[in-house]
């Protein structure tokens, strides 16, 4: 018994062992693929020689078949292509391929037979393929076309390669285009435009929101200004309206004095009226009946008493009332007379200041003006006489000497004549020959006197003298022609 029950133990034991060892379970992200027998897979079709077990275990048999795990996890691939658009501009084309093994069954078997013993290499493998394409389809873009439509880019790239991603039983789960260079610099000068436009579009802003900063400054100037000046106006007005109370604050000292006055008249009148009255009453009681007559003449008296304090007092009243008054418009007029003086000199002196500074100013500038002007018109006129005789004795020197030979042909004329003048007689051999020949002398120094002159104005215009030879011409040539004729002349004499 027991040893039958240690060896259906130890036969368990070799029933797990053996289990485990050919027991293999196909983890979620990987593939097994089993090789050694020729096994039907779904939807592969033919026989591949191979099994595919995914997710779940499966039995192999040691020793007869081969157990190979494929991955499917996720795998990226950079490409860093460089690539010419079809304007001939090269670009340097940066991205990104995320993909993997496709899940069915002949997506695995495809990637089994080319990269199960070369997992490492489907990155390059995937980056080859998509590099050929991208090149092919950037010489069909612009520049342009890159920029602004990437998606199309991207899109056209994985249409052109999910064929053959396909056959390599590869999917692509992402392409992205990271980054497009240019080492031309063909992009750069593309913002160019844009760049300058905002730039321009900021200076304007800025400049739009520096005026309107300038004009709120400037319109708040003006209004402090104007309520400074509101408020001196105000300031004024206050002050006229104080003094004017102090005028009348001292006019009504007098004339409360002036009232009083009065006021003290008048009772005084009043007394004297009561004791007028009260006197009258004493005497018309004490002796009434035996001085009637000297009653009558002191009653009569008395009355003329008061009326004479009564008038004199009225006169003072009166006389002290218009005293009042005319210092009071006296006051005022002077016053006012001394604001109005003092308002006038002061218009008066700003008046006479603004004037003489405008008259000073008026007159400095035509005065200027005028100097400039005048040296203008001078320099002008002397800057074209120069040049016309310049330009008449450039184009025709013959023409300039003979007509300042003729315009001073009388004072040649006169200077040969001179020579004349100490002869008292002149006698002529050959009779008519002899004036023949005196005449052709007289005309060779004619002529040699033109000579001179136009070699005179010849060297003062090679000399750089062409205002001066210009300027004097008939002077010279007068002088050098007017001294040959009258040394020429008491030759002829002699030879005579």
């Amino acid at each position: 018994m027991l040893i039958g029950a240690v060896g259906a133990v130890v036969a368990l034991v070799v029933i797990v062992t053996v289990f485990k060892l050919m027991w293999r379970v196909a983890e979620p992200n990987e593939a097994l693929v089993i090789s050694g027998s020729r096994h039907r897979a779904e939807g592969v079709g033919e026989s591949m020689g191979f099994r595919i077990v995914t997710g779940r275990g499966t039995l192999v048999t040691p020793g007869v078949q081969v157990v190979r795990r494929l991955s499917l996890d996720l795998n990226e691939a950079d490409l860093d292509v460089e690539c010419v658009t079809s304007q001939g501009i090269p670009v340097h084309v940066k991205g990104v391929v995320i993909f993997k093994v496709g899940d069915d069954a002949v997506s695995i078997a495809n990637a089994a037979r080319r990269f199960l013993d070369q997992q490492k290499l489907m990155g390059q493998r995937v980056h080859n393929v998509f590099a050929g394409h991208l090149r092919s389809i950037v010489g069909g873009l612009t520049v342009e076309d890159m920029i602004r439509d990437r998606e199309r880019l991207t899109g056209e790239t994985r249409a052109a390669s999910g064929s053959e991603m396909e056959k390599l039983g590869l999917i692509i789960d992402s392409l992205q285009i990271q980054e497009i260079l240019d080492p031309t610099g063909y992009i750069t000068n593309l913002a160019a435009p844009h760049a300058a436009a905002v730039q321009r579009d900021a200076r304007i802003a800025a400049a739009a929101a520096d005026r309107a900063a300038t004009e709120a400054e400037q319109e708040a100037f003006a209004r402090k200004a104007e309520a400074t000046r509101n408020s001196g106006i105000q300031q004024a007005g206050y002050q006229a309206e104080m003094d004017t109370a102090a005028a009348r604050a001292l006019q009504a000292g007098p004339l409360a004095q002036a009232a009083a006055r009065q006021e003290v008249v008048v009772q005084e009148t009043k007394v004297a009226e009561l004791e007028a009255h009260r006197k009258e009453q004493q005497l018309q009681a004490d002796v009434r009946k035996p001085a009637d007559a000297r009653a009558y003449e002191t009653r009569t008296k008395a009355e003329a008493d008061r009326d004479a304090r009564i008038s004199a007092a009225q006169a003072l009243a009166k006389e002290t009332e218009l005293k009042a008054a005319a210092e009071a418009n006296r006051v005022k007029i002077a016053a006012g007379a001394e604001a109005e003086a003092t308002r006038a000199r002061g218009l008066a002196a700003a008046e006479a200041t603004k004037a003489t500074g405008q008259a000073e100013a008026a007159a400095a500038e035509a005065k200027g003006l005028a100097q400039a002007e005048a040296a203008r018109a001078l320099g002008l006129a002397e800057a074209e006489a120069i040049k016309a005789r310049a330009a008449a004795l450039a184009e025709n020197q013959e023409a300039v000497v003979a007509q300042q030979l003729a315009e001073n042909w009388p004072e040649i004329v006169r200077a040969g004549a001179e020579a004349f003048g100490n002869v008292d007689h002149m006698v002529l051999l050959n009779g008519a020959d002899g004036m023949g020949e005196m005449f052709a002398k007289a005309l060779t120094m004619g002529g040699t006197g033109l000579g001179l002159a136009r070699q005179l104005l010849s060297a003062m215009n090679a000399g750089g003298e062409g205002g001066a030879a210009v300027a004097a011409p008939g002077v010279t040539a007068t002088g050098a022609a007017a001294k040959p004729v009258s040394q020429a002349i008491p030759v002829q004499e002699q030879q005579g």
